[in-house]
């Protein structure tokens, strides 16, 4: 009698090392931009990130980075359907604005789901994390150019039978000076008042 042949990997285990070494590969792409960016020469980053953009609160007025001249601005793009990267971000954002109390500047969300992130939606979310974090969305083609002008990375992931999906996207959270241009990426990975303390020399 010949030996039995051992029972094939059936498609979930043959599936489960692809997602693994697809998800490996999203966090190394995002690690590599956030290293990028905290390294780079700050000169060269100033030349890269950052540029004209033109994207709608939720109240329906356009928000450019005219608009925002004279005083520095926090930046950081998500969506609201995100599980637990993006409200994480947001709330140590958040933690390190009230830290600065009257001196607190503006921090934008923008979405890298326009599909589903209307201007409303994304400043309804955006409001239970503080005054001073404004939601902002546009067409897919005014977000794709201001994802471009910020080096984004941001890809749709695989639509289920539900029709939901994720988004996966790097996660920086970008401090600009009064006339727009890049400074850091900011380090909210310690004490709020430190990042606070930071931000104010900027002012």
């Amino acid at each position: 009698m010949p030996p039995t042949e051992p029972n094939p990997p059936n498609a979930q285990s043959r599936a489960f090392p692809i997602r693994i070494t697809l998800s490996t590969a999203a966090i190394a792409v995002l690690a590599l931009i956030a290293v990028w960016l905290a390294l780079a020469p700050k000169g060269a980053n100033q030349a890269l990130v950052g540029g004209p953009f033109a994207l709608e609160d939720g109240a329906g007025k356009m928000v450019t980075e005219q608009t925002l001249r004279g005083r520095p601005f926090l930046v950081y793009f998500g969506y609201t359907h995100c599980p637990d990267v993006c409200p994480t971000e947001l709330a140590h954002i958040s933690d390190v604005l009230a830290a600065m109390g009257d001196k607190a500047v503006p921090a934008l969300f923008i979405t890298v789901d326009p599909e589903r992130d209307t201007p409303k939606v994304m400043q309804d979310y955006a409001s239970s994390f503080g005054p001073h974090v404004v939601g902002l969305s546009g067409s897919p083609q005014a977000i794709g150019a201001v994802e471009k002008e910020y080096r984004v990375f941001a890809r749709k992931g695989k639509v289920e039978s539900d029709g939901s999906y994720s988004m996966d996207h790097s996660s920086v959270i970008y401090l600009m000076d009064k006339t727009g241009g890049f400074v850091e990426a900011l380090n909210v990975d310690r004490p709020p008042e430190d990042a606070a303390k930071e931000l104010e020399r900027y002012l």
